[in-house]
């Protein structure tokens, strides 16, 4: 049996579910995007091309291996994006939290059962399906579960609003000895500036005590305040519009030294750099033109 162990976002990965850009599917018609930045590349003729996707995902790989991380992938389905491993669940000390996402992709779920099946069932949470969450808005941190969410009564006009208070109340009831800490996050259907899909676009824990944050992300300013404080300025790398854009909060840690980044990341690599960080770099452009970089398509499993 997997023996999952999630606690945080950084300590020492031992075992992740890395996304499969193999047979990802046609380019999609623009009504068919998920999220405005995809639509976006689909009108300039410039969506991302399934070889260079594959190729993108394979450096990730070659990092796990490199860091002796055990590494699970996906059952192939057929002309389907399985990039996006992070949406489709999520692990908070031993439970597995089957995300309740957008119906069209129940698939990607079932495509990972060569790993549930390693897990102990009374492990595998399915939440009521009133609670919409997915994994990229769930970070579990020490004794806090920070969650992104939105709020707004016009949550149903927003296919880029994934995660719903019903999904923070009952995360509040399975984790009661945690801190269960929701943010209120910008939504555009049109606009990938003003539109933070999920809380790892706009914010993201680094190391023992650090973050990468981006204050436009978050509607309420009082909540950025708040994550600035608990962190410290000086801790913090603040993300401009065009940063996030490119998803420079979406890096993704394989322990509290060493991090996944992008290796057009210039700024941020360098700040890294310079905090005592070890950057692995990796070429994921391309995989950023669907809103979504390295946290998204990881799910992890174990960690120390």
């Amino acid at each position: 049996m997997l023996q999952l162990n999630i606690k945080n976002e950084t300590s020492r990965l031992r075992a992740v579910i890395l996304g499969i850009a193999k047979s990802s599917g046609p380019v999609p018609k623009v009504e068919d995007c998920y999220d405005p930045k995809s639509a976006q590349h689909v009108l300039a003729g410039t969506y991302p091309k399934e070889e260079d996707m594959i190729l993108e995902m394979e450096a990730v790989a070659k990092v796990f291996k490199k860091y002796d991380v055990q590494v699970f992938r996906p059952i192939v389905i057929e002309d389907y994006n399985q990039i996006f491993s992070r949406d489709i669940a999520f692990v908070i000390e031993d439970k597995f939290i089957e995300a309740n996402i957008l119906p069209d992709r129940e698939r990607e779920y079932k495509a990972i059962n060569n790993v549930i099946s390693q897990i102990n069932p009374n492990n595998v949470i399915v939440l009521p399906e009133e609670c919409h969450v997915e994994g990229g808005d769930v970070m579990p941190w020490n004794e806090y579960i920070f969650v992104g969410t939105y709020s707004g009564v016009d949550y149903s006009d927003f296919i880029t609003a994934r995660t719903n208070m019903q999904a923070v109340h009952a995360l509040r009831d399975l984790f009661p000895h945690k801190i269960v800490k929701s943010f209120d996050l910008r939504k555009s259907n049109t606009d990938p500036k003003e539109n933070a899909l999920h809380l790892d676009c706009c914010f993201q824990p680094i190391g023992k005590d650090k973050a990468i944050l981006h204050e436009n992300g978050f509607l309420i300013e009082s909540e950025y305040r708040w994550l600035l404080n608990y962190f410290g300025e000086e801790n913090v790398f603040e993300v401009t519009k065009e940063e996030m854009y490119n998803m420079n909060s979406n890096v993704f840690s394989i322990s509290e030294d060493v991090i996944i980044s992008e290796q057009n990341f210039t700024r941020l690599n360098t700040w890294l750099r310079e905090k005592g960080f070890i950057v692995e770099e990796v070429p994921y452009a391309e995989i950023a033109k669907q809103e979504g970089l390295l946290r998204c398509s990881t799910l992890p499993l174990v960690r120390d």
